[in-house]
């Protein structure tokens, strides 16, 4: 049964979509089954991956509007042991049209449940938001990852993003838990940056992974040229990066 990993933060500019795209590129490069799902409608995941998505069918959009089952909704990549179920900007309208959906919040969460054993990690891509798609997101996963950027007005928000994660858990997924805190474009040359690491630290402790993702030209690259960073920059700092996260998460969850 796949772990179900939602990658969240309403914050943009932190390094979501980044996470989620090289984190299960190297999942995928450790052996593990991964599905990729890109729930944000600016479809930047679906793009990183060199995936189409105008000339895809059948995709996360379809998935909510019901006219489609998750299993039709999977594409392959060209990374050996990665699917993703790509996005499209048409998904930004999906609020409004499921506004009288009584399971509205549910919609991600029974359409995975077919498909799940199939993975040994299911990673999805929220956008930067707490609306309809996120709350799918966090009702359909065993845990979140929050990343974290080594930047001014780190902390900014995160508050009501564990407000959120606490009313998921009180309402509709009692068994969501934090993944962890990722702690992302580090510059060690920056006092700030390492100011804020110290104060993730001293406020979330244990929760912080002792991964930390540092600034890197070839990370914002990578995605211009529909690849993910192991195939654009192999050998790396942003590689060696989401590897060591890899590992970590694999080892966390053994």
């Amino acid at each position: 049964m796949a772990k179900i990993i939602a990658i969240s933060n309403q914050k943009g500019g932190v390094g979501k979509t980044t996470t989620a795209v090289n984190l299960s590129s190297c999942l995928a490069v450790l052996e593990k089954k991964v599905l990729l799902i890109d729930l944000d409608p600016q479809a930047n995941a679906t793009s990183s991956l060199g995936v189409e998505n105008d000339i895809i069918e059948n995709g996360i959009y379809q998935l909510f509007e019901k006219s489609s089952s998750a299993s039709d909704c999977i594409n392959e990549t060209t990374i050996v042991n990665l699917d993703i179920i790509p996005s499209h900007i048409d998904l930004v309208g999906i609020e409004i049209e499921s506004i009288d959906l009584i399971d509205r919040e549910h919609i991600l969460m029974n359409a995975i449940n077919k498909i799940e054993k199939e993975y040994d990690y299911i990673i999805i891509d929220c956008p930067p938001s707490l609306g309809l798609l996120t709350i799918n997101a966090l009702t359909a996963s065993n845990s979140v990852i929050i990343p974290i950027q080594c930047e001014y007005f780190a902390l900014e928000g995160l508050g009501k993003l564990l407000n959120t994660i606490k009313s998921i858990q009180k309402i509709h997924n009692k068994d969501l838990s934090i993944e962890g805190l990722l702690l992302t474009m580090y510059d060690s040359r920056l006092k700030l940056s390492n100011q804020i690491i110290k104060e993730v630290k001293l406020h979330f402790n244990e929760m912080v992974f002792k991964t930390i993702i540092h600034r890197n030209i070839k990370l914002g690259e990578a995605p211009s040229y529909g690849e993910n960073i192991l195939d654009y920059d192999v050998s790396g700092t942003g590689t060696n990066n989401y590897l060591n996260l890899a590992r970590e998460l694999i080892l966390n969850n053994s």
